[in-house]
Parts: structure tokens; C-alpha cells; sequence
């Protein structure tokens, strides 16, 4: 150890001081086999120094070299150190043994163990390029459906391309997913499933609200995929006739369901979730709220079905007392209207137009609710009748929409009508019905005095 660098350091500037203050505490070590790089050792070396009658100056000294020392080599702290924001000189100082120093002579010496160095917090595992989980992905990708209020029928449609595109990359690590899965994919499903157009779009509207709110990825642009061939789609239209004969093999209230269908143009859904409120006799409106794309419009209610849809509001009507008397919890609400408005699911205005024939056990509250007819049963019932009336047509319940709009088309009506009517964002989805009526446009070129 240099001098020089030792006066630097000593507080006194006197290096003597520094050296013979050391001096002491390391033959006390080699002596008592302490270990003079831990600050513990200097708490016995200080009350040998007082029983060998050593002044608090000359002690005072001690104390000082050997901070300076600790500070140089880096001591090691035991477990009874003060802290590091303590400075060297304050921890020697205040610190003191309670008991009265005993020589290592008589009893065996135990040097202090140095801290075990905490074990590493464990790393995050590796991307897997195949096996991975999915179990996150798939509860994300319902979390961000639910929270843009998109309906159920959007969620199953996701994740069934989810679970696709997971078979087809092999469950691979979430985290490594890219634009190449995204491409390959897509021409898989052309080229080896061969999938409709619509079903490739479908696929990848799945994929992109997938990358933009689960994975907060960019997707960029998709291109070089091989594209499913759009092919024409004619709808499948019926007759004026073919509507009546359908409609009169109908039993109650089927055939109310399928004559709003065919009188309104609605989708399936949308009639089955109309509620007493929806249908104004005043002004002969009927209202659709939350159709597809959660968009709401108002149709003007047939003339003709005015007498039969009040007879089924006093249907519903009674149905609502029954409920009441049996302290049901009244019917399913929309999103959390239920718990802004506690009582209004017992509200006559909030019952269902077509209610379902028993009550809904809901499992979290253990309550009676009445959900609205389903869909299965409507589809089937039509079916049946379509399969008796021995119409050689492939119709369903959206056939009857499909109907509403050609006969309107057929009549005359503005085709900007009909797209209102039918609740379509975009008129060229309006103007697929302009292939199923005939055309009566005229060829041949005349002049307009010729008329």
C-alpha cells in the first residue's frame, strides 16, 4: 500500500496515525482469526482496546484508520451492519457490543457467512415456434369483443378462424405471429379448404381486429394472397303464392314470425328480439334496435297484420301476469341496462314480442328469467313447412327477406328506399336484387319523340 495514496485519505492527513490504528486491528485478526474485511470484527477489537486501557482519543484514532481502510477495500457488511446510507466512521463509532467481549481463545471462533446471493427471479420463457398456449389469446380476444358491445354471433364467428389459424401455425408462441402467418393462411384457405369469398373476408376481418386489439400488432398491407373466386350470387326469391302457402302451414306464432319477415324484411334475429315497446299502433311504425352492425331504423308496420300483433301483445300480456305472480326475475336486458334499471325487467314495455315458451335458470344469481323465442325453432318450423308445401326451392327464414326486397324492386320502388328499408351500408349489397326480378330496361336505341 502506497503512502501517498494513504495520507490522501486520511482524515488527519497523518499516515502514521492510519498505519499504526491498522496495524492493531490486524494482528487483533491474525491473533483471534477474525476477519478484518468485516465491519463485525471492529466491534470486539474496540472494547479490547478499552480493556487494555486505551484512551477514548487513542481509540477515537483507531476508529478512524480503520473507516479509511473499509472504504478502500470495499468491506464486506454482516448481517449486523447498519445500513449503507450509515457512513463508515458513523457504523464504528455507534457501534457496540451489549455483552462483554470473551477472547476467541476459550470458545470457538465462527466467522460470519457472507449473504447468499438471492436467487434470479425466474426469466421469462422463450417463445415457442410450435405448442404454445392460446388460453390468453382467445380470453383477450372476447374481453376486447365485449367491450365494443359486439354481438355474440361476432365472438363464435372469431373464434372459430381463431381456432383455425391456431391448427394452422401449430399453436404457435402468440408473440411470434407476423404478416407471413397472416398471408399463408389466407391462401390456404383458397387454395386447400377452398372457401367462399365471403368466408376468406370473414377470416380476415378475424385476423385483423386479432393483430390491431389483442396482439397490438400492425397489419399491414395483405398482399401476393391468393384470393377466393367471387362467383355470382343470385338470392333465392319465392312468389307472392309460394309466400302464402308457406306461411298458411305455419302454426302460431310461427306464422306471425315469418309474415313480419316477409312484411318488414327482417333478419331472423331482429324479429326475434322485438319487444312490446318496439311496435308504435299510433303511427303503424315498428322500430329495430341494434340490428347488425348495431344499427337502428324504423319500418312501416303492415296494415294487415295490425289485428294479429295486438292480439299478440294481449298474449304476452298475460304471460307477464304469470310471471309476476310467480316472482320471476322478468326478462333478459340488454347489456347493463339490467343493473342501471333494476325493476325495468319486470316493465311490460321491456317483455319480448315473442317470448320463449319456459324460463331461463341463470347459475350466478340462481333467478328465473325468460329469454325470447329461439331461432332454432323458428328455422325448423319453416323448414318443415317449406318441405310439406313441396316447393322446389331451397328456402329458409332469410328467404323471406330476400322476397320483401325483389317484390318491392319488382313494384317500382326507388332502390335507395329499399336499401333503407333493409338497413344496408352499402347500395351495392341492395342491388344483388336487381338480378332476381326481370329486366325492363329496353335495348333498342329510339328517340324520345318516337315514345
Amino acid at each position: 500500500m502506497k503512502h501517498n495514496s494513504i495520507s490522501a485519505m486520511c482524515p488527519t492527513g497523518n499516515g502514521a496515525i492510519f498505519i499504526s490504528g491498522f496495524g492493531f486491528i490486524w494482528d487483533f485478526c491474525n491473533k483471534y482469526g477474525a476477519n478484518p474485511k468485516l465491519t463485525a470484527s471492529f466491534a470486539p477489537f474496540d472494547e479490547k482496546l478499552q480493556s487494555k486501557g486505551q484512551s477514548e482519543t487513542q481509540r477515537q484514532q483507531a476508529r478512524r484508520a480503520v473507516a479509511i481502510y473499509y472504504r478502500m477495500v470495499g468491506a464486506i457488511k454482516s448481517p449486523t451492519t447498519p445500513s449503507s446510507d450509515t457512513s463508515p466512521d458513523q457504523s464504528l463509532t455507534s457501534k457496540r457490543l451489549a455483552e462483554p467481549y470473551q477472547s476467541p481463545v476459550n470458545q470457538t471462533v465462527t466467522t460470519p457467512s457472507v449473504p447468499e446471493t438471492p436467487k434470479p427471479s425466474p426469466v421469462e420463457e422463450s417463445p415457442k415456434l410450435t405448442g404454445a398456449s392460446w388460453v390468453t389469446v382467445y380470453e383477450q380476444l372476447q374481453a376486447a369483443i365485449k367491450v365494443r358491445h359486439y354481438s355474440n354471433k361476432t365472438w363464435q364467428a372469431y373464434r372459430y378462424w381463431l381456432q383455425q389459424f391456431q391448427t394452422y401455425t401449430k399453436s404457435k408462441d402468440a408473440r411470434l405471429l407476423d404478416m407471413d402467418d397472416v398471408k399463408a393462411f389466407l391462401s390456404h384457405l383458397a387454395m386447400n379448404k377452398q372457401v367462399a369469398a365471403s368466408s376468406q373476408n370473414q377470416a380476415f376481418n378475424a385476423l385483423l381486429f386479432l393483430f390491431k386489439h389483442v396482439l397490438l400488432k400492425e397489419f399491414g398491407k395483405v398482399e401476393g394472397v391468393v384470393r377466393a373466386k367471387r362467383r355470382p350470387y343470385i338470392p333465392v326469391v319465392l312468389s307472392r303464392p309460394e309466400v302464402d302457402r308457406i306461411i298458411g302451414l305455419l302454426e302460431p306464432p310461427y306464422d306471425l314470425v315469418a309474415k313480419l319477415l316477409y312484411g318488414c324484411g327482417l333478419r331472423l334475429f331482429e324479429c326475434l328480439k322485438l319487444r312490446v315497446q318496439d311496435l308504435n299502433f299510433d303511427l303503424q311504425v315498428l322500430t329495430v334496435h341494434d340490428g347488425k352492425g348495431q344499427k337502428d331504423r324504423t319500418l312501416p308496420m303492415p296494415e294487415v297484420l295490425t289485428t294479429e300483433l295486438a292480439a299478440q301483445v294481449e298474449r304476452v300480456a298475460a304471460l307477464h301476469e304469470q310471471d309476476l305472480a310467480a316472482k320471476t326475475a322478468g326478462v333478459f336486458l340488454p347489456k347493463s341496462l339490467d343493473t342501471k334499471y333494476k325493476n325495468a325487467a319486470k316493465e311490460f314495455a321491456w317483455q319480448w314480442l315473442f317470448p320463449a315458451k319456459s324460463l331461463t335458470l341463470v347459475p350466478a344469481s340462481q333467478e328465473y328469467r325468460r329469454w325470447h323465442l329461439h331461432e332454432s325453432h323458428v328455422q325448423q318450423a319453416i323448414k318443415l313447412a317449406v318441405r310439406r308445401s313441396r316447393i322446389a326451392k331451397r328456402a329458409s327464414a332469410h328467404t323471406f327477406r330476400h322476397s320483401f326486397a325483389s317484390h318491392l324492386l319488382q313494384a317500382n320502388v326507388d332502390i335507395r328506399t329499399i336499401q333503407e328499408l333493409l338497413g344496408h351500408s352499402d347500395l351495392r349489397t341492395t342491388m344483388i336484387y336487381t338480378h332476381t326480378v326481370p329486366s325492363r330496361t329496353i335495348k333498342e336505341a329510339k328517340s324520345p319523340l318516337d315514345f
